[in-house]
């Protein structure tokens, strides 16, 4: 028998490692493979789709302010500043995120106009208010 400088441990750990070698090359390929067809099945963006959701979006809006009425300005206006408040927390996720700096910027313009919709939209909630108060007897406003 010869004479064999190497442990008694080193043949299981040859064999596993020449069995791994071939399993990890096929394992490569296949995450490869999963990559290429997740690229493959990423739908592209619909613009026509969205432009027409757009549109319809606008028209149905219009519809229904168009049949408010006018007393039920305010409350209507209330409501708007609301859905402003979502468009707020959209922009602040993403102008704060790690987007591109032409989106980020885009969150930016989108956070300042929402918040110029809520304060201004607050402030002629506050102003048509006061003009439903009445006045206290002397001629004083409250």
């Amino acid at each position: 028998m010869p004479h064999s400088s190497r442990s008694p441990f080193f043949r299981p750990f040859a064999l596993a490692i020449m069995l791994a070698l071939p399993l990890a090359a096929q394992a490569e390929e296949v995450v490869e493979a999963a990559a290429a067809a997740s690229e493959r099945a990423r739908p592209a963006l619909d613009y026509w789709s969205m432009l027409f959701v757009f549109v319809l979006a606008t028209f149905v809006g219009l519809g229904v302010i168009r049949r408010v009425s006018r007393l039920l300005y305010t409350p209507l206006m209330s409501l708007t500043n609301a859905i402003s408040a979502i468009a707020v927390v959209g922009s602040i996720i993403v102008t704060g995120s790690d987007y591109p700096a032409p989106i980020r910027l885009l969150g930016a313009v989108a956070l300042f106009a929402s918040m110029t919709n809520i304060v201004s939209g607050f402030l002629i909630t506050d102003r048509m208010l006061k003009m439903f108060k009445q006045s206290q007897p002397g001629g004083k406003s409250p």
